[in-house]
């Protein structure tokens, strides 16, 4: 497979994007783990603008680098051992890393600030967090934002091992008839209004793998997508011919969520505005898949030096970005500050504790593997970085 570098511009600009929706977590009203004493209504609409496709865009891409991690493992008719050591190595080693030693201060953050709990960090990781249980309604230790590390590790498991029970049988011909035309707009839009409004309506992802299926049925195909989109030239043509006006679409949908979310501000709108409403996210969110693969094709996919550091660079961004979030946020709140004061130091400490991270760790051969990097240290080139394979970026 030729490496498409606009997908991996693609998934480091959505990574990116995480920085900022989840500071905007601290001030729209919804739930989160820490709050701002003093909440911004309007703070919904720009996040809005990537709510409906920000996690979905992750799975469809991670399922195209899946594609080429297989292919380059992958010996026709044997069993997918060395595939799946190579995900849990990449995957399950980080996740269980993060779920012991990052995540824990983000519970403690938010007992101490909506559950009144009143023990000291050390206290509650020592004592509290590994209870294997409910504690003031939070199941006890958790995941938070690594959800969908282990969400994805399911799925490329899971895929692999299909695969190999399929003996070389495939539906990568029936993928391309059906997404080589407009289908590839109308059959996802279609599929998500079904899970959303005839199999679960109104459920809310739970992020509990074994009682989550409305996220399972938005995600996982969102991920196969990914995985047979990267084989098929006759969807990315498809792409190609309708991602201009998918990006129409998607505009137009984000303007009536917004417009109804202004009128009625969260959940609690009447109908038919609320079936309006999920139909208009539904459709900005795939519009926008479609679009942005369209211009990461068409305009992205290209090389250049700082795309080597950034490819790596943003699993553990991933990682560590909701941890510092929290804790800062923790910290500023008794100090009032005004709303963009706020912003503007949650964002900067949040941009350099992710870069400390990622550049501090990647220089600890004990480290890397935890943070989701290659065990050996990369020796320090004065030329330009080679090119990474199609499987050298973790999906």
């Amino acid at each position: 497979m030729e490496r498409h570098y606009g997908l991996d511009w693609l998934r480091i600009g959505a990574f990116g994007l995480l920085i900022f929706y989840h500071v905007g977590m601290v001030f729209v009203p919804w739930d989160f783990h820490v709050k701002t004493a003093h909440p911004i209504d309007w703070v919904a609409v720009p996040m809005h603008a990537t709510n409906s496709w920000r996690l979905m865009l992750l799975f469809v891409v991670s399922g195209y680098a899946s594609r080429a991690l297989l292919a380059k493992s992958e010996r026709p008719g044997s069993f997918p051992g060395p595939f799946i050591a190579s995900r849990n190595k990449r995957l399950l080693i980080p996740l269980l890393f993060g779920m012991a030693i990052i995540v824990p201060i983000q519970p403690w953050v938010e007992l101490t600030t909506q559950h009144g709990y009143d023990g000291g960090f050390g206290w509650f990781w020592l004592h509290d967090y590994f209870r294997f249980g409910s504690f003031h309604k939070l199941i006890l230790p958790t995941w938070q934002h690594l959800w969908f590390v282990g969400y994805l590790w399911l799925y490329t498991v899971a895929l692999a091992l299909v695969i190999w029970l399929m003996r070389g049988r495939s539906l990568q011909r029936p993928f391309d008839r059906v997404f080589g035309t407009i289908a590839i707009m109308v059959v996802p839009i279609a599929w998500l209004l079904v899970a959303d409004m005839v199999l679960f309506p109104g459920a809310s992802e739970t992020h509990d793998v074994l009682d989550d299926a409305i996220a399972h049925l938005h995600y996982l195909p969102g991920f196969l997508f990914g995985f047979a989109l990267a084989r098929s030239t006759a969807a990315m043509a498809a792409i190609g011919r309708w991602w201009r006006a998918a990006g129409i679409i998607a505009v137009l949908s984000y303007a009536i969520v917004v417009a109804i979310e202004l009128r009625w501000p969260g959940s609690k709108m009447p109908q038919p505005y609320g079936y309006i409403f999920a139909t208009a996210r539904v459709t900005q969110g795939w519009c926008a898949i479609v679009a942005l693969i369209g211009i990461a094709d068409h305009y992205w996919n290209r090389d250049h030096p700082w795309r080597r550091t950034l490819t790596e660079a943003v699993f553990p961004f991933y990682i560590i970005h909701q941890t510092v979030i929290v804790a800062v946020e923790w910290a500023l709140r008794p100090y009032g500050l005004p709303a963009a004061a706020e912003f503007a130091i949650l964002v900067t400490a949040t941009v350099t504790g992710c870069w400390a991270f990622y550049l501090i760790g990647r220089e600890v051969g004990w480290l890397r593997p935890l943070i989701g990097l290659r065990g050996a240290i990369a020796p320090r080139r004065k030329a330009q970085p080679a090119m990474l394979t199609p499987a050298e970026s973790l999906s």
